[in-house]
Order: structure tokens, then sequence, then C-alpha cells
């Protein structure tokens, strides 16, 4: 179980990282006005199936999402989705970042980017990197059949 936020994108799980306030469920509200499901807000589940990770709800929060101001809400959801991006929210952020990086889910090197959560275009700068891991058709891999020594770690 880990504190985040998830949702698809395309049947694509991605996984929003970040401390408590950092946005989470604002850029997946923003995500959701834009046509993504969530698959969980604030507790996900992560459960390998057919050796891939896959992110799910938390028991007795399915459909929910805490809308700062507003209270807690029903949204469009999807039960699990498997992972494919994890996005650490930050305020610093590369102007031009590396290549290729990665964090370490449930034992698996899953592709992953840096996000400042309250800019204007952060949902979209989301679904570019999503799309860009898509198209590279790069996936996780577990930690066993990789040797890449940079990685962060979740």
């Amino acid at each position: 179980m880990l504190h985040a936020t998830a949702v698809a994108i395309d049947g694509n799980g991605v996984l929003i990282s970040g401390p408590s306030g950092s946005g989470k469920s604002d850029l997946a509200l923003r995500l959701i006005d834009r046509g993504a499901k969530l698959v969980s807000d604030d507790a996900v589940a992560v459960f390998i199936d057919q050796d891939m990770p896959v992110l799910s709800a938390a028991p007795n929060i399915e459909t929910l999402l805490e809308i700062r101001g507003i209270g807690i809400q029903t949204v469009p959801f999807i039960v699990s989705a498997p992972l494919r991006l994890v996005v650490e929210l930050t305020e610093k952020i590369d102007r031009m970042p590396a290549r290729h990086t990665d964090s370490v889910i449930a034992g698996f090197n899953v592709p992953s980017t840096n996000l400042a959560p309250f800019e204007t275009s952060a949902a979209i700068k989301l679904e570019y990197a999503l799309r860009s891991v898509v198209d590279a058709d790069r996936w996780p891999m577990a930690r066993s059949e990789i040797a890449t020594p940079e990685s962060n770690k979740i």
C-alpha cells in the first residue's frame, strides 16, 4: 500500500506520488476532467499480476476523490490498471531532464518523471510523459532483470 494517487489514462496506470498537500488529488481531478479514470486517491494498492505491477484502490475508498474545499466526491473510476508511469510531484523541475529515469515500485523499475503539480499545463505534461513511455514501448521491469544502479525508490 502506497500513500499516493493513481489514475488510468487509456488503460495505462499512472502513480502520482508526493507528500500530503502536494497536489496529488488536484492533478488527478484535472486528469479526470480530461478523460482519465480514478484508480485510487490517497492510498494505492500495488499487486503483481502476470509479472507486472498493477494499481488498484485501497478497500473502502473505491470511486472516492478528495476535492480540497469541496469534500469527498464520487468520480469516474476503474478497478485496476497496469502501472506504466510514476509521477513525483515537486517544485524543482529540470529544464531538460535525463532521457530515462526510473522509480522502484514493488520490486520493479518503473519509468518516472517529475512534475510541478500546480502549473496550468501539469495534466497535459503528464499525458505527454505517459505517451512517450507508451510510444517507446517502455514497461516496468523486475529489478532482478536489470542492472541499473541509478533509480529513485518509493
